[in-house]
């Protein structure tokens, strides 16, 4: 009798695939807290499935851990500025060619006494933000947010690094890199650490991860060059800062945006 032999390494390989499509195609309604590192810069947009919203997080902060475009998750949940949401709402990810999707489920009542980070809706974003100009050959506005040097470049390749790394020590200052208003302090993105985002101006955000200390909150303005963080070693295994640029949603490589050195 001819015994037909199994190819445990062929098998392993489509496993691992199906998974990978399972987890992009998936429903997005998981705890952000549970994602790893490359589970966070590695993907593609995701433009399916749903996000329930956990204490701490903003719309900011979703659309970043989705590589999204605020204004377009804004719009497709009828989220108006400024765009106030709950624990508990779900936040529709998929892309709609033709009409506007809406929230699903119910806000979260709130007492009249909240604390931040409990049960208290995401922080309000009232203050305009600055218009920084950019383009890919240089820089107008923009400013390096840390003094050391560049340790792991912006690749889209493997490995993925959706923006730079830059060395430094324990508590060296991370500054602004161009003036705009905080969306975004906390540690709920994991792989990031201790992180803020600022906002520039409707098409750009920037981000610095990993800090030891954050010296802003959400809401405030800040100007180019202002202290705002020290550098940390928070969700990675060294100190650095992790330095983020967005346009629409999308990473873009902040070398092209910063002077140079």
């Amino acid at each position: 009798m001819k015994i037909t032999q199994f190819n445990l390494s062929d098998c392993s390989k489509k496993m691992l695939f199906l998974l990978m499509v399972c987890l992009l195609t998936s429903s997005c309604s998981h705890d952000p807290g549970r994602v790893t590192v490359t589970d966070l810069r590695s993907p593609p947009k995701v433009t399916s499935g749903q996000h329930i919203v956990q204490r701490g997080e903003t719309l900011y902060s979703i659309a970043w851990l989705y590589s999204r475009d605020f204004r377009e998750l804004a719009q497709e949940n009828n989220i108006r500025s400024p765009y106030t949401i709950y624990p508990g709402q779900r936040i529709n990810l998929s892309i709609h060619r033709y009409g506007v999707g809406t929230a699903t489920g119910t806000p979260v009542r709130q007492s009249k006494k909240t604390t931040a980070r409990s049960n208290a809706p995401v922080k309000k974003h009232t203050a305009k933000s600055s218009t920084p100009k950019s383009t890919a050959s240089g820089s107008s506005g923009w400013q390096w947010p840390a003094n050391g040097k560049v340790i792991s470049a912006y690749s889209l390749k493997m490995p993925v690094n959706k923006g730079i790394d830059i060395d430094g020590k324990l508590g060296e200052p991370v500054t602004a890199a161009a003036s705009g208003e905080v969306v975004y302090a906390g540690s709920d993105l994991s792989g990031y650490g201790r992180l803020i985002i600022l906002k520039h101006n409707s098409s750009y955000l920037s981000a610095y991860a990993h800090n030891k200390e954050l010296l802003v909150n959400e809401g405030d303005s800040v100007k180019a060059g202002q202290k705002i963080a020290e550098i940390g070693s928070t969700g990675t295994t060294e100190p650095k800062l992790h330095f983020e640029i967005r346009r629409d949603g999308k990473p873009i490589d902040p070398t092209g945006y910063l002077p140079r050195r």
